[in-house]
């Protein structure tokens, strides 16, 4: 009896818990595809945005976790289209047949339409995101310092953050935290009590999916570490260095960072109606794509209605993805032994969001209650770095907070430029 062909689409939380947990198990052929060759852990980024981490903290190859586990492999590729009829999938590097397809590729930055904004806004989704960032405020702070005209050093002093969730929440306090503590000391000639750094959304709290005793600590904590929070506003443009918002008010400013809003990618092959809100594509108890017999979709890329506790679906955290990978993971292992197969159920363990240094906020499902301030601070650097996906990670991590916790980041203002290769005759 042949194996079977499992193809994975996506090697984020959902797509590398469910190789690694098939990896070493007779009867199957994993083949993982994902645009880079390396996983990343999405809920640091902005630390290596802001220079606290490297990129070697939270990445990893996959061939690299692959090693050992015969049945693994991996496919550097984009995925363009799948052809359901004949159990193919089309990459930007060729093509791969399956016999059971998981579609894993997670999010994208949702824009909502606004083109302006796609185009000059900074995002904070992928490692190139991050590493782009961290260098345009290095070199922002650098250039601050010889530009003469006024009209520009205003709009370099104002910094927009918009999205008012977790990870535009631990941006802008990261920002505000590095400022206070290291801006006066590695730029003296910058005025700090000039910068205005603004947290913006249009919904009426920040961190709207927690408890309202978490959104509160969290405001009053931002605004204490010098953070400017405005509610309800929508932002509608920004162009020429202003950011236009539907109200009416303008604030000018060379930088907006962008984590507002996120939707799943479309892509050729699948009808129509499998998509849902936010391109999600609608999976039954199993995972199993409705409509298609062999095809499933994990993570952040579905929407799972049939948890009475989610009647909306699951929410798109890591911490879904991460069991719903392990989960499809042993029904897998379960088909190919002929054995019956079980519906996925998400245990809730709560959620958590850091704001700066000492400061942090989380909501426990077990036991039922809110933690915020140092203990949470605890609670979240402790659980982030179990969650990292190998003990080099782990390492690192730990020896980059201890240095950033103790030299005040002092080390971090690292530039790292593209290099620009000449072209080969």
């Amino acid at each position: 009896m042949e194996d079977k062909r499992i193809v994975i689409i996506g090697g984020g939380f959902a797509g590398i818990n469910l190789a690694r947990e098939l990896g070493g198990k007779k009867g199957l052929e994993v083949t993982l595809v994902d645009r880079n060759n390396y996983n990343f852990f999405p809920p640091l980024l902005y630390q290596v945005a802001t220079g606290v981490l490297s990129t070697s903290s939270i990445c990893i190859p996959f061939r690299t976790l692959f090693d050992g586990k015969e049945n693994l492999r991996f496919r550097l590729g984009e995925f363009e289209k799948v052809i359901p009829q004949q159990n193919k999938v089309i990459l930007s590097t060729g093509e791969i047949y399956y016999d059971y397809l998981v579609i894993s590729t997670g999010t994208e930055n949702n824009y909502f339409g606004m083109e302006n904004i796609k185009k000059n806004a900074l995002p904070m989704k992928t490692v190139e995101d991050a590493i782009a960032l961290r260098n345009y405020l290095i070199n922002e702070a650098e250039r601050y310092i010889t530009v003469t005209d006024e009209t520009e050093k205003r709009k370099m002093r104002n910094i927009v953050v918009s999205g008012a969730g977790p990870s535009g929440v631990e941006i802008a306090g990261m920002i505000a935290d590095m400022s206070n503590r290291v801006l006066k000391t590695l730029y003296p000639e910058f005025d700090q009590s000039q910068m205005n750094l603004y947290l913006v959304d249009g919904a009426s709290a920040v961190l709207p999916p927690m408890r309202e005793e978490s959104q509160k600590y969290s405001k009053e904590s931002l605004e204490k570490i010098g953070v400017i929070v405005k509610l309800n506003k929508m932002v509608a443009d920004y162009k020429d260095g202003v950011v236009y918002f539907k109200d009416g008010e303008q604030i000018e400013t060379n930088t907006l960072i962008w984590t507002a809003g996120v939707i799943a990618p479309k892509f050729d092959g699948f009808p129509a109606d499998c998509y849902e809100k936010g391109n999600r594509l609608k999976v039954d108890e199993f995972n199993k794509i409705d409509g298609l017999t062999n095809v499933y979709a994990i993570g952040d890329s579905c929407l799972q209605t049939n948890d009475l506790k989610f009647p909306k679906g699951y929410p798109q955290l890591g911490s879904v993805a991460t069991q719903q990978g392990k989960a499809l993971a042993k029904n897998f292992i379960a088909m190919v032994k002929n054995q019956s197969t079980k519906p996925f159920s998400y245990l809730d363990k709560g959620t958590m969001a850091i704001i700066g240094r000492n400061k942090a906020v989380a909501d426990l499902t077990f036991p039922k209650t809110t933690l915020t301030g140092w203990l949470a601070w605890m609670a979240w650097l402790f659980v982030h770095l179990f969650l990292l996906i190998n003990y080099r990670n782990q390492f690192r991590t730990m020896a980059n907070w201890a240095n950033a916790y103790f030299t005040k980041g002092r080390a971090q203002g690292i530039m790292v430029r593209e290099p620009k290769y000449q072209q080969k005759n």
